[in-house]
C-alpha cells in the first residue's frame, strides 16, 4: 500500500492534542482564581473547576500552579507596552500614567499584581519572572522617555531613567495598589505636571 505524499500526516493514536479553546479557558480561569483567592490558596483543582474542564486538562499543560502562573506572567511581558512618542516630556509622562492607571484599576490586575508581589518576596523564581514582566518593560519605557526628552533639550544629559520611573509611576502605584483610593478628577494631569517639574529640577 502506498501513501500519497500530498496526504496530510495523521496524528499518532494516543497523542495529546491540546485544544486552544481549552487552554484559553484555563488561562482566563487562572486570573479569576488569583483575584478571588490569591496565589497561596489557589489550586489546580479550583482552576479546573472555574474553567469548566477536568483537572487532567490543566496538568497536561502545566505541572504545577507555580509553572502556570509564571507562564502567564511571562506572556504578559512579551506583549509589552509601546513607549509614548507625543513630542513633549509632559505628554509622554501623561501617556505613561494613563496606561498605568488603566492597568492598575483593572478589577483582576488590581488583585493579582499586589498578591504576586507578596509571593515574589518569598519565592525567587516568582521574583525573577515578575521583574521581567513588570519592571524591565517599564524601565525600558522610562529610558526612551528620558532619552527623547534629553534630545529635545527638556532634560539635562545624564538624567536617570530609574529615578524618572520612580517619580512617574511610584505615586500612582501607591494610591491605586496600596491605599486603593479613587483618582480625583484631574489627578493624572496634576501628577504628570509634578513629575515633570521634579525631573527638570534634577
Amino acid at each position: 500500500m502506498t501513501t500519497d505524499p500530498g496526504t496530510r500526516r495523521r496524528v499518532p493514536a494516543g497523542a495529546a492534542v491540546l485544544r486552544e479553546d481549552v487552554t484559553d479557558a484555563i488561562r482566563g480561569a487562572v486570573f479569576e482564581e488569583l483575584a478571588a483567592v490569591g496565589f497561596a490558596r489557589m489550586s489546580m483543582e479550583g482552576i479546573a473547576r472555574r474553567a469548566g474542564v477536568g483537572k487532567t486538562a490543566v496538568y497536561r499543560r502545566w505541572k504545577s500552579k507555580l509553572a502556570l502562573v509564571l507562564d502567564l506572567v511571562s506572556a504578559v511581558a512579551v506583549q509589552g507596552m509601546p513607549a509614548p512618542a507625543t513630542g513633549s516630556l509632559y505628554g509622554d509622562v501623561r501617556a505613561v500614567l494613563e496606561l498605568a492607571s488603566y492597568a492598575l484599576r483593572h478589577p483582576v490586575a488590581s488583585q493579582v499584581i499586589p498578591d504576586l508581589l507578596v509571593e515574589a518576596a518569598r519565592n525567587p523564581e516568582i521574583s525573577d519572572t515578575i521583574k521581567a514582566a513588570l519592571l524591565d518593560p517599564q524601565q525600558g519605557i522610562a529610558a526612551v522617555v528620558v532619552r527623547d526628552a534629553v534630545a529635545r533639550g527638556e532634560l539635562p544629559g545624564g538624567s536617570d531613567p530609574d529615578r524618572a520611573l520612580d517619580l512617574i509611576v511610584g505615586p500612582l502605584y501607591w494610591r491605586l495598589a496600596v491605599v486603593r483610593a479613587p483618582l480625583p478628577k484631574g489627578y493624572l494631569d496634576d501628577l504628570a505636571a509634578s513629575a515633570v517639574a521634579a525631573l527638570k529640577a534634577n
